[in-house]
């Protein structure tokens, strides 16, 4: 076996309609400055197709699909088996962005390469192999048509390998078709129809025929091992251990957070059928997660019909759970196995069908679908990966939807990315991540509500605060999604240190309220850094660290706002705004307006919500 101390620096460049490769290889500065994962993703992206971005078909040949692992990837790092894509959405028509945990990354880095670079169409259904020598294309008209369980049985046939592939959603171009990798999906925005696009049906790396070793083996096990235990002390991460992250739903019935009949309450007690304890005690689950994995949130248990399921995530109970109307947990269980077969993004799925429901009592738009009606689901899921009858054009997705029928008011969504299962209305710094997030309506954009609603560090009702820790969880995250590793490890990396741990509650719970600054200043995630450090050898401290994850996030929106996005963009559904009254005892509404402009001033973008030229020269970010 072959060793690769750091990163190799090789990714494979595959020209679909030309059926070739090259190898291509990022700047030192590049590597520096965005260190891998998500964050050279993107600079990639923008390096290539920047002067053209707002004319970028996303579903046609010059679109690039960029798959990449980053620095931790294949060292044994906690949470380390996970990589990230990065493409220009069909749902949104903006950038994004999309995690996975699936053997994949392993596969293509043990095989010599730290990332995948698709352009082009391949002319008829394609299987894409890869191995240590490169790439070869093999006909794939026999897996075109085959759900992702049955095509992966015909693909994969050994444990070194990893796949990306599609199901019958993506080869027919729904908008929110996802792609998969052994049990776990990049599951938001369309990447499978971009895949799909390209008659791509399926991409296998053979790995196995190099090892990874940090250029500082001793430094890296310490930053390793003081991280781990970090992560293993939380009580999030314990809670996800036993529960999964279906064990969120309990806390949300309490807080508010949980969507019901299309986000219009957002609390109730019949959630309680489908909490995560609930769940485990009904099919005896047991750990099925990532490999490596730390936190161990992934869950499988045994369904009354005889079949072993894995457990949905909070979001899929969510979406498929009250906010269609179905307190059933069998059927989510059943409905997200369906979903996962045909390659459909549940948290967009589901959102897509709730507001068709509501459109319907409202008499915008007939349909077969109706709150609480469960008879027909899997039929309508069925037609929707398949684009006939009425799922013709729940592909869409209900920014399209209500487009061209009405109900915006109601269509959960911004930018054309369906909110995931929180309400903002339960924790207004919530509401301020999805209406600025970079890929859409997305919860793991900052995840505000862990502080306000889970950890109660913050009024979940008030303004103070929240655009300065958006600001700031913003440039983290996407310096966690550049290294790259599981988003569920941030609150124990960063709680579980000395001042954090040592602090009182309430005195950190008022720094925290008071002086944001300050309080972020006590945070260490210097245990991630230093891994990085130690394992490419380049010099990353912790605010290097921070601000490669500002540069990451600032270029992105920076495209977008090349490709149209400006503050008119940054907003919630009118429902958020507008409608106080629920079931929850707390009226609320999301204060939009003031955290906005207060966000705008942290970032460095102007009124228009655009990167400033100070902001953009001061990251390094090159303009025409």
């Amino acid at each position: 076996m072959k060793t690769i101390v750091g990163d190799s620096k090789r990714y494979l460049d595959v020209d679909l309609t030309a059926k070739s490769w090259s190898v291509f290889t990022p700047s030192e500065a590049d590597l520096r400055d965005y260190i891998g994962g998500k964050g050279l993703g993107v600079k990639i992206y923008y390096d290539r197709l920047g002067r053209r971005l707002e004319r970028i078909d996303p579903l046609g040949a010059e679109n690039l699909l960029i798959f990449l692992a980053g620095p931790f990837l294949a060292t044994g790092a906690p949470c380390s088996a996970r990589f990230a894509a990065v493409t220009k959405s069909p749902l949104t028509g903006i950038m994004a962005s999309s995690s996975c945990g699936g053997p994949f990354g392993m596969a293509l880095r043990t095989a010599g390469w730290d990332g995948l670079i698709l352009s082009g169409v391949s002319e008829a259904p394609t299987l894409l192999r890869i191995d240590e020598d490169g790439a070869s294309f093999e006909d794939a008209a026999e897996l075109w048509g085959l759900g992702t369980e049955a095509a992966r049985g015909r693909i994969v046939d050994n444990p070194r390998q990893g796949e990306l592939l599609i199901g019958q959603a993506g080869e027919n171009l729904v908008s929110f078709a996802n792609i998969r990798s052994g049990h776990r999906f990049l599951g938001r925005a369309g990447l499978g129809a971009v895949m799909g696009s390209k008659k791509l049906k399926a991409v296998v790396a053979t790995g196995g025929a190099y090892r990874v070793e940090p250029a500082e083996p001793e430094r890296f096990k310490a930053a390793s091992a003081r991280m781990r235990r970090h992560v293993l002390r939380n009580d999030f991460s314990k809670t996800y251990r036993a529960y999964g992250t279906a064990s969120t739903v309990r806390l949300g019935i309490k807080a508010g957070f949980l969507p019901v009949m299309n986000f219009r309450e957002r609390t109730d007690p019949r959630f309680e059928a489908l909490s995560g304890e609930a769940m485990a005690e009904r099919y005896a689950t047991r750990h099925s997660t990532c490999a490596p994995c730390t936190v161990l949130c992934g869950h499988k248990g045994s369904y009354p019909d005889g079949v072993t399921r894995h457990i949905p995530e909070y979001e899929t109970i969510g979406s498929w759970g009250g906010n269609i109307g179905n307190w059933d947990p069998d059927l989510v269980g059943v409905w997200n196995q369906q979903l996962n077969d045909l390659g459909m993004d549940t948290i967009s799925a589901g959102v897509t069908f709730s507001w068709a429901m509501e459109a319907a009592e409202k008499g915008l738009r007939r349909s077969a679908l109706a709150f609480g009606k469960t008879d027909n689901i899997a039929e309508l899921i069925l037609d929707t990966a398949y684009r006939r009858g009425e799922g013709a054009e729940l592909a869409l997705g209900t920014r399209r939807l209500s487009e061209k029928y009405g109900g915006k008011s109601f269509a959960i969504q911004v930018k054309g990315l369906e909110l995931a299962s929180y309400d903002p209305r339960a924790g207004w710094g919530q509401g301020l991540n999805y209406a600025v997030a970079n890929r859409g309506g997305c919860h793991l954009n900052a995840y505000p509500i862990g502080l306000e609603a889970i950890y109660n560090y913050l009024n979940p009702y008030s303004k103070r605060a929240k655009a300065a820790w958006v600001a700031f969880m913003e440039d983290l995250f996407d310096a966690f999604n550049s290294t790259h590793t599981c988003m569920f490890t941030v609150y124990g990396t960063l709680l579980e240190t000395f001042m954090p741990k040592r602090t009182p509650k309430p005195l950190l719970k008022l720094t925290m309220t008071w002086l944001p600054g300050i309080a972020q200043a006590l945070l260490d995630w210097s245990a991630v850094s230093e891994q990085i450090a130690a394992i490419t050898g380049r010099k990353l401290s912790q605010r290097d660290f921070l601000v490669a994850g500002r540069r990451a996030h600032v270029l992105e929106r920076y495209m977008n706002t090349r490709m149209g996005v400006s503050r008119v963009d940054d907003v919630l559904p009118a429902r958020f705004l507008e409608e106080a009254e629920t079931r929850h005892p707390v009226r609320s509404v999301v204060d939009l307006e003031p955290m906005l402009k207060e966000y705008y001033r942290r970032k460095g973008y102007d009124e228009r919500g655009l990167p400033t030229g100070e902001t953009l020269a001061k990251l390094g970010i090159e303009t025409e």
